[in-house]
């Protein structure tokens, strides 16, 4: 059985309900979320909303990967900085080797992206970051939820029913 823990990269600008509404269903659900950042303390959402991030994304190794059952990428503005970060990367395509899941929403796929594993996926994202999937060899879907395998993505905020019902069934819950 998979850890009941997750991951959630972020940076400051996060879409506030794209980080809060997944994390909260994880929580009801009995998973432990850890929060990672670019450095450890507090991160705000576009919208005030304040995260504590327990961990600095650069302390964490592609083995980390190994104690959570799933990565949550959300959206706003926090992939254009979490996307920089080497040992983001390097997480992402550690869950994707072991087939973990991966939810990424809005401009959380920015990071899967970055990290080199879109090639060949069938997603969705905002649709200002759709032609940038499509460069990186991704299908692309404009709707509200696409599950490829372990990955689940969606567009935007009215997605994150969808979103939270199609990730919350790839960990089996």
């Amino acid at each position: 059985m998979p850890a009941k823990k997750a991951l959630i990269l972020t940076a400051d600008n996060f879409e506030d309900s794209e980080l809060l509404c997944p994390m909260y269903r994880l929580l009801e659900a009995g998973y432990a979320v850890d929060v990672a950042a670019p450095a450890a303390g507090k991160v705000r959402g576009k919208h005030g909303y304040e995260v504590a991030a327990g961990l600095a994304i650069s302390e964490l190794t592609p083995a980390a990967a190994k104690d959570y059952a799933l990565l949550l990428l959300p959206g706003g503005k926090a992939p254009e900085a979490v996307r920089t970060i080497p040992q983001a990367l390097e997480l992402a395509k550690a869950f994707d080797a072991a087939k973990k899941p991966i939810a990424a929403i809005c401009h959380g796929p920015q990071t899967l992206i970055s990290a080199g594993i879109m090639k060949g996926r069938t997603a969705t994202a905002y649709k200002t970051v759709q032609p940038e999937l499509t460069e990186a060899g991704a299908k692309t879907q404009d709707k509200e939820v696409v599950v490829d395998h372990n990955l689940v993505t969606s567009r935007q905020p009215g997605d994150i029913p969808a979103f939270n019902r199609e990730m919350m069934r790839l960990l089996g819950a």
